[in-house]
């Protein structure tokens, strides 16, 4: 055995890490302590993001949309991510869904993504972001 993680462990350690970074990079307080190359360098060339709305951005759209919503929360903003798991793998490519749930100024949504991870050694992770999908889910009344 090397000793290596898994492709399933690093993607589902991404996966959790770039929300942590979010969290950090949308809070007004840390914003300045986030260091936004880390984002950057995990998302792959031809990345594209399909938004819970349908819409379809590129890897520079993406880029320019979190690089503008800097520091755009008062400490109000949370993500917890649950239900990881994998859904296919072949070779240096795995897909990977899970559930998103976000609280911010008060209001939560919850959001299930599917996303495409191909190994990187530049990655923090070993892994890169090819693709993402995400869908709002309907939150239950409580």
């Amino acid at each position: 055995m090397s000793g290596e993680l898994s492709l399933f462990s690093r993607a589902s350690a991404e996966i959790v890490d770039l929300h942590r970074f979010f969290v950090g990079w949308f809070d007004r307080t840390r914003a300045d302590r986030t260091d936004f190359s880390r984002f950057e360098r995990v998302m792959g060339e031809g990345f594209e993001m399909i938004a819970p709305d349908g819409q379809l951005l590129d890897r520079n759209a993406v880029l320019d949309h979190i690089r503008a919503s800097r520091a755009t929360c008062d400490g109000d903003f949370a993500i917890a991510i649950e239900d990881i798991r994998a859904v296919w793998q072949a070779g240096d490519t795995i897909v990977v869904c899970y559930v998103e749930a976000q609280q911010r100024a008060g209001k939560r949504s919850r959001r299930r993504s599917s996303a495409v991870f191909t190994t990187s050694s530049s990655a923090p992770n070993g892994v890169e972001w090819r693709h993402l999908h995400e869908t709002w889910l309907q939150m239950s009344e409580g």
